[in-house]
């Protein structure tokens, strides 16, 4: 069940728009933000809302990739695999991210506090490779920064 706070917010943004569908992501946005990620019964929840069925929300929370449909670390790591990326060492950011965090894309640390994704592009090509870490842009990546960057978030 969503909480007060969340409805309010939904409202808000549905307020923002023509038609209650509309706010569809941004919906999904104020769960994500107040739970970290969001379920089934938070897709429920939101197509009650929005006067949708639970497969419509559902088919948007799926296409996008940073709605996340399963329980994810307190910090989220993007890391860029466009091609400018892997060209420039995007292999040994991944190699020295698995080292030291102990973990595969997809999967989360044991701590919960790490989770590892793929990302197609962080728009920053010209500064390759590039990681992000929440809402934190990292550039011109070298393998060796890869463990003081992790120390800011623990």
């Amino acid at each position: 069940m969503l909480s007060t706070a969340e409805k309010e917010q939904i409202e808000h943004e549905i307020g923002m728009v023509p038609v209650k569908k509309a706010a569809c992501i941004e919906a999904l946005k104020i769960v994500q933000h107040h739970r970290r990620w969001v379920s089934d019964e938070g897709i429920q929840d939101v197509a009650g809302i929005l006067d949708m069925s639970p497969e419509e929300v559902d088919s948007v929370a799926t296409f996008y990739n940073l709605i996340f449909r399963q329980p994810v670390g307190r910090h989220i790591i993007l890391l860029c695999d466009s091609i400018s990326c892997y060209v420039m060492g995007l292999n040994d950011l991944h190699e020295e991210l698995v080292s030291l965090l102990g973990i595969q894309y997809g999967q989360t640390t044991d701590d919960g506090r790490f989770t590892l994704l793929p990302n197609p592009c962080l728009g920053t090509c010209d500064h390759a490779p590039a990681l992000m870490v929440d809402n934190d842009l990292y550039r011109d990546l070298r393998p060796e920064a890869i463990a003081d960057i992790l120390e800011k978030y623990l």
